[in-house]
């Protein structure tokens, strides 16, 4: 179950309808379509800005740390960044649990990711793939009643579907409505914010449905060409507005034949999106600014320079031995001495574990570590 913290005690509601009983029309006011005009400035402006970056994957594998630490926050599953980077070098050494989600959700991602881009659809059994990694479970969509989301207090504020046939007729509903473009006439921003919502509420999962909700919204930014790549999350926006997020969600749950619900809801997406937007533009920017440095610097001081040693120690925050000897193709003396230099100009710095080491890029870390300007507020 996922707990709702943040609202008071409610009534349980168990009514939920698909989507086919939504208007499009009333999206259309001025407040939704203003939004919708700067969220897509600034996505469209991160998706140019991402395409500059000759080798897409690091962003793909760095940014998609910073979600997953974020994302499993708001279910409160807290890591840190030093534990997480480490978990990525060394994740037979990893810790806590927590941090081990967090590895669950990065896998889960790129999964979601995969299929995306090899069926063009986002569909039921793709989302029944990324939660299974993220759980790493074969449950599937919940088939047993009893599932209730309740708040600090333990009293139960929302009941989710809980016929198991009325579950699968809901979310076969809601992939008809993210795949067929021309069912339901708004733009791509305002659907995802529907879906996003329907999902949550839908609840199809035993566990994994938050985590699982947010990885989907990335994806149909992508499936939908607003993004070459998922490099738009929104789960640290949340994290920073969640009783916000919990209030709008249930509003809609309480009265989902008012219109003015639903258009709080989508005004409250698409700021997140505007906002999430530009931060990741102010990150894509240092990382570009970093790697460049980091070449220019290599090149006029070592002669071991090579667009495969940039890309190692860009795609990983922490690297290691082992990394730069499969990706340079070289000894494991080789590599140690290349990374010890590097070292030694501070370029990146030398941590000893056990009997090993691990060499941070000291750069990168610090962009990644870093508290974001602030932003707009996403409601």
């Amino acid at each position: 179950m996922t707990p709702i913290s943040a609202l008071p005690s409610l009534q349980p509601l168990t009514r939920l309808q698909p989507l086919t009983r939504l208007q499009p029309a009333i999206f259309e006011t001025p407040a939704v379509l203003k939004r919708v005009v700067t969220a897509g400035r600034n996505l469209a402006e991160l998706k140019g800005l991402a395409a500059s970056i000759p080798n897409q994957a690091i962003l793909i594998n760095t940014l998609a740390l910073q979600e997953a630490k974020d994302s499993s926050a708001i279910e409160n599953l807290v890591t840190t960044h030093d534990e997480l980077f480490r978990s990525d070098t060394y994740p037979d050494l990893i810790a806590s649990p927590a941090a081990k989600e967090v590895r669950h959700y990065v896998h889960a991602l790129r999964v979601g990711y995969g299929l995306v881009q090899q069926t063009g659809l986002l569909t039921v059994n793709h989302m029944m793939a990324i939660q299974a990694e993220l759980e790493q479970n074969n449950a599937g969509l919940r088939k047993l009643p009893g599932t209730t989301l309740k708040n600090q207090h333990g009293a139960v504020v929302y009941t989710p579907p809980q016929d198991p046939a009325q579950v699968v007729a809901l979310m076969t509903d809601l992939e008809r409505f993210i795949n067929a473009d021309d069912a339901f006439d708004v733009d791509p921003l305002i659907k995802m914010a529907i879906a996003h919502h329907q999902f949550e509420s839908i609840h199809p999962f035993y566990d994994g449905n938050g985590r699982t909700g947010r990885i989907v919204n990335v994806l149909y930014l992508v499936n939908k060409g607003l993004l070459d790549i998922p490099v738009l999350y929104l789960s640290s926006a949340i994290v920073r507005s969640k009783p916000d997020y919990y209030r709008l969600l249930q509003a809609v749950h309480e009265e989902a034949d008012a219109p003015e619900h639903w258009q709080e809801w989508v005004l409250y997406l698409l700021a997140a999106v505007e906002t999430t937007a530009q931060q990741t533009i102010h990150t894509v920017t240092d990382i570009k600014a970093a790697l460049q440095d980091y070449k220019h610097r290599i090149r006029a001081g070592f002669k071991f320079y090579s667009q495969d040693l940039i890309n190692n120690l860009f795609m990983h925050p922490y690297t290691k031995i082992d990394f730069v000897q499969r990706d340079l193709k070289v000894s494991r003396l080789t590599a140690t001495k290349y990374l010890d230099a590097l070292a030694g100009e501070g370029l990146v710095q030398k941590v000893k574990v056990g009997r090993s080491n691990y060499y941070i890029n000291v750069t990168l870390n610090s962009i990644l570590t870093r508290e974001l300007p602030a932003a707009d507020e996403t409601t």
